[in-house]
């Protein structure tokens, strides 16, 4: 089992679609989490992220955006980045791997889900070599 941490700045939009789809796609083979950068991340998931998420069967609407401690990087085997730059943990040893995501943070709808589709596929992409044990 692979431990994922799917880091982005309010960990209110990308990362936390990511953590969601990843646990879907998984099933159960690998564990996932979600943090953002800033110091004081999002109050709550942006209401277009909850709303196409809605759309798969994935209700959002309860979690609440965490800041990114330490604790969570030294958990993580691969630390998924989007968009945090500088203020993203590094730690020697793990796998980094950065995805070039655009923030949904008040996109429409179709843009919203055009990102959330985009997230579905690099899940995907990340899980084959998780699943062979790479």
């Amino acid at each position: 089992m692979a431990n994922v941490l799917f880091v982005c700045l309010q960990n209110a939009g990308r990362s936390q679609m990511s953590q969601a789809l990843l646990e879907r796609a998984a099933g159960g083979r690998h564990a996932a989490r979600s943090a953002g950068s800033q110091a004081d991340p999002a109050g709550r998931v942006h209401p277009e992220v909850v709303e196409v998420m809605r759309e798969l069967g994935i209700d959002l609407a309860g979690r609440r955006p965490h800041r990114l401690q330490q604790a969570d990087a030294e958990w993580a085997d691969v630390v998924v980045t989007m968009g945090c730059g500088d203020a993203c943990p590094y730690i020697p040893g793990k796998r980094y791997v950065d995805w070039d995501l655009p923030d949904p943070a008040g996109q429409s709808l179709d843009a919203v889900r055009a990102t959330r589709d985009d997230i579905a596929r690099r899940v995907d992409d990340l899980l084959a070599p998780l699943d062979a044990g790479a």
